[in-house]
């Protein structure tokens, strides 16, 4: 009984082998509904045959990225400041910026170089760094010109920032938490006057919701064909310190109108017309009975200034406003190279295109008389005009 039980599981063994090991290898893998396998099946994938073909959209951005990239630098400015219990502490900062010549010129902005009084550090996107020397900075404008020693620079190409238009495309290539070498798109989101970090007005700065970080400060926003049309240096975050969709740019006419005198004098020559002056509105123009409901009133001519030498006069009688003293009795600015002037930030605006030396025309009511000077700007000297 035992034999006919042990030869029984023999059989049943050995037939099992026979069927596994000659059965086609097609049918080796079948398998009941239900079973498990001891082993994985094989893996098989779907590849594509060729790269895919890049859109319309991605080969500009891949062409506008390869451009620029190498014009773009990474700035790290070294500081030593004193901690609560006047101990020295190394500091850093970084900051983006881009290569304006040949000749190693970088624009940047100023607070990215502020407080370096241990020198800065220029990283090229090949990742050679050289040290900078500051050329020239403009605390107004918030911008600032360094000069490296490198070979084989590649510099950007300047746009014209007077005709943008809200809804066009644009880029952000920086340097956002570190990340060198980061490119942001997305599209001028509006045209607007803001106040920078200092407080200082910025005319005509460009609103963009490309992604704007701590670190793109400095570096260029450009425009679809890859041309500088502004400089990265603000956020609007609420404090969070990161990209909210509200950034703004200078736009890079404010910085082309002042290189000149950095390079030159290391600091701008700002023109200025030499006066005190207050802006008139037209319940102010009622009770003064002036000629015009809009304009710049003159109260002080800054002696020996452009507006002195002209033949321009300012006021000659007290007033009060409120609590605030006015001089009024002074030619009333209504216009300057024809450009409606309503306020002193429309004079300031004027100034940000010329220098001091510059020829203007200057329109004003003297009482109800309009006369037109011709007026050589000077060199502003503390003074608001």
């Amino acid at each position: 009984m035992k034999m006919r039980r042990l030869l029984m599981v023999v059989l049943l063994v050995g037939g099992f082998w026979y069927v596994t090991a000659h059965l086609p290898g097609d049918l080796r893998h079948l398998k009941l509904i239900g079973a498990h396998s001891s082993s994985s099946s094989a893996l098989e994938l779907t590849e594509a045959h060729a790269a895919p073909a890049f859109d319309a959209e991605e080969q500009n951005n891949i062409a506008v990225y390869k451009r620029v990239l190498p014009s773009v630098v990474n700035i790290t400015s070294n500081a030593l400041v004193f901690n609560f219990f006047l101990g020295s502490v190394p500091q850093q900062g970084q900051g983006s910026g881009f290569i304006l010549d040949k000749a190693g010129h970088v624009l940047t902005n100023y607070h990215v170089v502020e407080n370096a009084n241990r020198g800065i550090e220029v990283q090229l996107s090949n990742k050679h760094k050289y040290s900078a020397k500051v050329i020239g900075t403009d605390h107004s404008h918030d911008l600032a010109l360094l000069q490296i020693d490198a070979p084989n620079l590649q510099p950007v190409t300047l746009a014209d920032s007077n005709d943008l238009l809200v809804g066009q495309k644009v880029y952000a290539i920086g340097n956002p938490f570190g990340l060198a070498g980061t490119m942001t798109r997305g599209i001028i989101s509006a045209i607007r006057p803001i106040r920078g970090a200092e407080g200082a007005p910025i005319e005509d700065a460009i609103q963009t919701d490309a992604a704007i970080n701590p670190g793109n400060s400095g570096g260029p926003l450009l425009n679809s064909r890859g041309e500088v049309i502004g400089i990265n240096t603000m956020i609007a975050s609420n404090g969070a310190e990161q990209s909210s969709g509200i950034g703004f740019a200078i736009p890079i006419n404010t910085a082309k109108a002042v290189l000149a005198d950095l390079t030159r004098y290391g600091h701008i020559k700002r023109p200025s017309l030499g006066i005190v002056s207050f802006p008139i509105g037209p319940d102010l123009a009622e009770q003064l009975g002036l000629a015009a409901d809009y304009g710049v009133l003159i109260q002080k001519v800054i002696p020996g200034g452009a507006a002195d030498r002209a033949g321009l006069r300012g006021g000659n009688q007290q007033a009060y406003l409120g609590n605030t003293p006015i001089m009024i009795g002074g030619d009333l600015i209504v216009a300057i190279d024809g450009q409606q002037v309503t306020e002193p930030q429309d004079i300031s605006n004027i100034m940000d295109n010329h220098q001091a030396g510059d020829t203007i025309s200057v329109t004003i009511l003297r009482g109800r008389r309009e006369l037109t000077l011709k007026l050589i700007l000077g060199e502003a000297r503390g003074t608001n005009a």
